[in-house]
Order: structure tokens, then C-alpha cells, then sequence
């Protein structure tokens, strides 16, 4: 049943959705040994979320030019497409693109324009990106990165956001970075409420002024911050997949998803780095379908609030939000 559902993500990290035979190719091509961050099976492998970090930088290490992010953008495409997203914003870093030097992120910029251009061409999926410091590099780099932000916001890149471990400093330490990327034009979102409780989901709105938030899943222990995103619209990225697979929730049935959902949060359905957590969409909306008796009717009211929540332009937007309604007509 959700298999041909049209489905839409706005939270997925590129480097983080490299399939791992993409990665170990790399790897062979330029005689990097990287074989400690697979098993036995060729997935990655990897302890806690910490050492999921660990591993995550690792794999990047094998993308070194804007070639390598053409190929890679293309063969994340194509998974995607395969699972009925027809639209995705992902999160790209200049730290991992040219070590935020404006020049040289515009080259690699270039280059995944164009993998997105020639998907969208061939499998009708639009892609947008979201320019994101990672938190625990430090907020004098997340200024070199919002720059980055700022020389090339337009039509392609809509978004700015915050990842990377949550336990390093506060929101607040970044708002240099999101006052540019603001001033910029850019629409904002954080990551929060995953391994950091409430206090950090509200810290981001208050000290950032997103309109988004990457997981905010554990808003759920606060019922009153619960009826405030409700209240004023605040819309959830939320990855159940990956908050399983990291150990954040014990099973799909525990996940709070259902009753944010229930509660009125505009909660979004995303994979977050999906080789990494056994997930694709196609899987996430199977899943949700089992723990919560969610039908078709379910996934297209999420799937209209998560185009409505896309920092695209009105035009685009329209396009999608038509797609949905014939696909649900």
C-alpha cells in the first residue's frame, strides 16, 4: 500500500546516504583502506552514536573532489527516486566540500547541481539543498560555513541547519552563523531533541528563530512544549528509522511519533543517513503503516505538511503539492 505512495524528505545527509559498496569503490579507486568501518556483511558498522559520528567522517574521506559528489548525489538519487520520493532537501557541508572556502564550494555546489539536474531528468525527483555547519567542529567554523551559505543562496540553495553532535555547546553559540544565513534569505532548521532533551528543542527556536526541527522527537517528555510546536506550527524532520537503529527508542510501537502526531504536531517522515540505519522511505512508511495503523489517508496529510514545510520556491512547491493531490485524488 505505501509502496507507490508519493513521498517527500527533508532530512537526509548526502555523505550520510552513500550506499556502502558506492563508498568502498571510492575507497578501492583511490587505495584508501577504510575497511574498519564495515562488518563482515559490507555494511557499516559502528557502536553508538558517537562512533557512528566516527564512522560517518570516515566515509567522507573517500569523497575528495566534485566528481566524487556528482557520482555520489547521482547514486543517492536514484535509491531515493526508487522508493517514490519525488522531492528532498538534503543537508550538504562545506567543511566536507572544499573545507569552506567559498570558491571551491561553488565548484563542488556546481557539480551536485548538475547529478540533481540530470535525476530529475531522468527519474522526476527534485532536489534542494540545506547548508549545514556541523556543531561539533565549532561556531568560528560554522561562520566560515554560513558564508559559504550566503554567496550561493538562490533557487537551489533554500535552507541552513545545524548538525553533528548535539552535546557539544548550545544553539546560541551558532547564532552569528544563522543571523547570516537569515539575512541571506534562507530558511532555518536545527537539529535538536534527539540526543538532547526538551531544554534543546526550545533553546533552538528561542536563540536560532527556526521554523524547523531535525528530529525534535524528544519534545514528547514535555507535553507542554508538545502543545507550543502544535500551537504555533513548528514542523518535526523526524527519522523513527534511525532514532531505532541508534538506540533512542527500543521499537517502532514506542516511538513518540504517533502521538506527536496525534497531539497535532506537522510531523515529517525522513531516513537521515538511511545505509546507515537499514532504512529507505519505501521502509519507513511500511513500518509506521504496523505500529500505528496508519493508512493512505495518514501519510498524505504528512506528506502535504512536509511539502508545505519545504523552504523551496511558491512555483516548485506548487508542482509537488499538485503531484500529491493526483496521486491521492
Amino acid at each position: 500500500m505505501t509502496d507507490t505512495l508519493p513521498k517527500i524528505e527533508l532530512h537526509l545527509h548526502l555523505e550520510g546516504a552513500a550506499p556502502p559498496a558506492f563508498i568502498r569503490g571510492l575507497a578501492a579507486e583511490k587505495k584508501m583502506d577504510i575497511s574498519g568501518i564495515f562488518d563482515a556483511r559490507g555494511n557499516y558498522s559502528y557502536i553508538d552514536f558517537w562512533h557512528f559520528l566516527k564512522v560517518y567522517e570516515a566515509a567522507t574521506e573517500t569523497l575528495k573532489t566534485p566528481g566524487d559528489y556528482h557520482r555520489l548525489t547521482r547514486a543517492v538519487l536514484e535509491e531515493s527516486a526508487a522508493s517514490g520520493v519525488i522531492y528532498c532537501e538534503t543537508f550538504l557541508s562545506p567543511d566536507f566540500c572544499g573545507g569552506r572556502d567559498v570558491g571551491a564550494w561553488q565548484e563542488y555546489l556546481h557539480a551536485i547541481r548538475e547529478a540533481a539536474e540530470e535525476a530529475e531528468r531522468q527519474d522526476g525527483i527534485v532536489l534542494r539543498g540545506i547548508v549545514t555547519p556541523i556543531r561539533h567542529f565549532g561556531p568560528e567554523k560554522a561562520k566560515e560555513t554560513a558564508i559559504c551559505a550566503a554567496e550561493t543562496a538562490g533557487d537551489w540553495i533554500v535552507g541552513f541547519g545545524l548538525a553533528g553532535d548535539e552535546k557539544i555547546g548550545k544553539p546560541k553559540d551558532f547564532a552569528w552563523a544563522f543571523d547570516a544565513a537569515r539575512e541571506a534569505g534562507l530558511r532555518l532548521t536545527c537539529h535538536a531533541g534527539e540526543w538532547g532533551g526538551p531544554d534543546s528543542v526550545r533553546d533552538a527556536i528561542r536563540d536560532l528563530g527556526v521554523e524547523r526541527i531535525g528530529h525534535g522527537v524528544r519534545a514528547i517528555e514535555d507535553l507542554a512544549l508538545v502543545d507550543e510546536l502544535a500551537e504555533h506550527g513548528t514542523v518535526l524532520e523526524v527519522c523513527p528509522g534511525s532514532n531505532i537503529a541508534l538506540g533512542l527508542y527500543p521499537g517502532w510501537r514506542q516511538h513518540p511519533v504517533g502521538r506527536l502526531f496525534d497531539r497535532g504536531v506537522k510531523v515529517t517522515i525522513s531516513t537521515d543517513d538511511p545505509p546507515f540505519f537499514h532504512t529507505t522511505m519505501a521502509r519507513e512508511y511500511e513500518r509506521l503503516a504496523d505500529a500505528f495503523d496508519w493508512d493512505a489517508g495518514v501519510f498524505a496529510t504528512i506528506a502535504r505538511t512536509s511539502a508545505e514545510a519545504a523552504f523551496c520556491d511558491p512555483a516548485t512547491k506548487d508542482t509537488i503539492l499538485k503531484k500529491l493531490e493526483s496521486a491521492h485524488a
